[in-house]
């Protein structure tokens, strides 16, 4: 493999887009070695074919606000790969939202996915449209005309979108209904459901909880677990709060939460009825880190910072993309931290994960992290086809199981001759290795 060759072809191929060429390097970079010592992926033009997607599908999505004004927001679907499954990845409703971070982000899915062992090929999706600040009824109006349009493309044996950032049960609730009502059929076309109508119980905490138990298994391999670990947290979705939960049961203390103002600081540590008010604060999209410092005066809020400059044992970032950098990943070590699990998407940069590279700190990236979100999300699906529900501690047995799987497989390829655990070698080898022979057996396709 000519690493720099491709990474230029595909830097003239597709010019400014940052994110999905840094995931591409940090795969490609991973996989050299493995792959140079198979010709057969050569032969074949594995990288060529992986590193491009499927197909990518742009859409225009009208909407009609409740003064009657007409608005247009793009609509995206990348279909990245199905070599071992249909196209599965969420669908996200941000401003950020372009082709670069959908790109970046159906690329990971790949891997992602082909670490949970589930037959889940990867995508993703979305648009520009920003949910904040809309009413119930401008919401619904949306998700309608982006499901009219989207509806032709998915299925539940070809493409299973699932929720991301700014997409939960109220969007997936209109997009579902939307579809059925086009498709005439009431299947597992999309995940993240309510429980109601084909949902699958603890998915919203999934992720969070996924990662956690992943972060459990890194601990156990110096003969640690979360008892008495003090825990940083960035963000305050899905992931974070079931991570803030499942760090509490595991007898660890949060002390972070944060948003796009700033972090709170709560030496106490945020469990219990206060996640509740976080919670109740985000379902009724009002801003979550500073009234959380007025209702609980030890807290402290620092505006405009993040909260990698807290002493803490674990890190566990959770908001987005490259919100990690090198002088957090400086402070993080300075302070004594003994492990960094990524819950979100690639929000560690390249440089920071360097940094924790070099001082043997354990580090591992999102797509082992946090895939118990998708690992549910096909738990989800294997529901839907039997037509059954299973109870939360089944779902949770099982998405415990796939953690420490996907663990193992990181150990078993990231292990280097000192001993120390490259996790993210491991993952990127191990989810590969499954994608790459499937594609060899399926011929040029």
């Amino acid at each position: 493999m000519n690493l720099e060759k491709i990474m230029t072809d595909l830097e003239k191929k597709h010019p400014g887009e940052v994110e999905y060429l840094q995931a591409v390097r940090e795969v490609l970079e991973s996989i050299e070695e493995i792959y140079n010592e198979n010709p057969q992926f050569e032969s074949a033009g594995i990288i060529e074919r992986i590193v491009e997607p499927d197909r990518i599908l742009t859409f225009k999505v009208p909407w009609v606000d409740d003064s009657g004004k007409v608005h247009v927001n793009l609509g995206y679907r990348v279909q990245f790969n199905n070599a071992i499954g249909p196209y599965k990845g969420g669908l996200r409703f941000h401003p950020s939202v372009n082709l670069s971070i959908l790109k970046f982000l159906g690329f990971e899915q790949i891997f992602k996915n082909s670490l949970t062992t589930l037959p889940m090929g990867g995508g993703k999706g979305g648009s520009d449209f920003d949910p904040k600040g809309k009413s119930n009824a401008e919401i619904m109006r949306f998700c309608q005309s982006f499901m009219l349009e989207l509806w032709k493309m998915i299925g539940p044996e070809t493409d299973v979108p699932a929720g991301d950032i700014g997409v939960g049960g109220r969007e997936i609730g209109f997009m579902y209904g939307m579809y059925k009502k086009l498709s005439r059929e009431h299947t597992g076309v999309l995940t993240g459901k309510g429980i109601n109508w084909g949902g699958s119980l603890i998915r919203p905490e999934a992720t969070g909880f996924g990662a956690v138990y992943f972060a459990q298994e890194m601990l156990k391999t110096k003969n640690q677990d979360f008892k008495g670990k003090v825990v940083a947290i960035s963000g305050f979705g899905n992931v974070a709060w079931g991570a803030a939960l499942k760090v509490t049961e595991l007898g660890g203390k949060v002390v972070t939460i944060s948003g796009p103002d700033g972090y709170i600081y709560d030496p106490d540590g945020i469990s219990g009825e206060k996640i509740n008010f976080l919670l109740e604060l985000r379902a009724s999209n009002q801003d979550i880190v500073k009234p959380y410092s007025y209702e609980f005066p030890n807290a402290q809020f620092h505006q405009g910072k993040r909260p990698w400059e807290v002493k803490c044992d674990v890190a566990l970032p959770c908001a987005t993309q490259n919100e990690l950098g090198k002088d957090d990943a400086l402070a993080l070590v300075k302070n004594g931290v003994m492990c960094v699990a990524e819950g979100a998407n690639m929000p560690s940069t390249p440089e920071a994960i360097e940094v924790f590279q070099e001082h043997k700190v354990m580090f591992a990236p999102g797509k082992a992290v946090n895939a118990g979100g998708v690992a549910t999300s096909g738990l989800e699906m294997s529901q839907n086809s039997m037509k059954l529900n299973w109870s939360s501690e089944e779902v949770d047995m099982r998405l415990h199981q796939i953690m420490k799987n996907i663990h193992e497989q990181c150990v078993k390829y990231g292990t280097t001759a000192d001993g120390y655990v490259n996790y993210v070698k491991g993952a990127n080898v191990a989810g590969f290795l499954k994608v790459a022979n499937a594609m060899l057996d399926l011929g040029v396709l």
